[in-house]
């Protein structure tokens, strides 16, 4: 099993989530977080004057899959993420050693 992680802009949760239920993937995690990348965040301007927005606002969605699928739950979701533009995000792929569903005891795929 596998763990997709992305990293992806707050408006584009929606068709990220379409995106993965059209090729079954209905289960997934949604944590709000900030960070930046080669951007560095963005420059504002104010009365006052200039002012750097340091870490931008991102969602982190997370969804385990079997090893087979990764490549086109990956694809799935570059492909509703993406705007062409800096700050789109990332998706990371970690191993799975197991997964229990803790109501039944299930383990494995089983539980996913």
């Amino acid at each position: 099993m596998k763990k997709v992680e992305a990293i992806i802009r707050e408006e584009k949760l929606e068709a990220v989530k379409k995106s993965l239920e059209d090729i079954g993937y209905m289960g997934i995690t949604v944590t709000e977080v900030s960070g930046r990348g080669h951007q560095k965040g963005l420059v504002l301007q104010w009365r006052a004057g200039e002012y750097r927005v340091d870490l931008l606002p991102k969602l982190k969605i997370e969804v385990v899959v079997v090893d087979e699928d990764a490549k086109k739950v990956t694809a799935s979701i570059m492909t509703a993420a993406r705007t062409g533009e800096m700050g789109d995000g990332k998706i990371f792929i970690s191993p799975v050693e197991n997964v229990i569903r803790i109501r039944t005891g299930e383990e494995g795929i089983d539980a996913v």
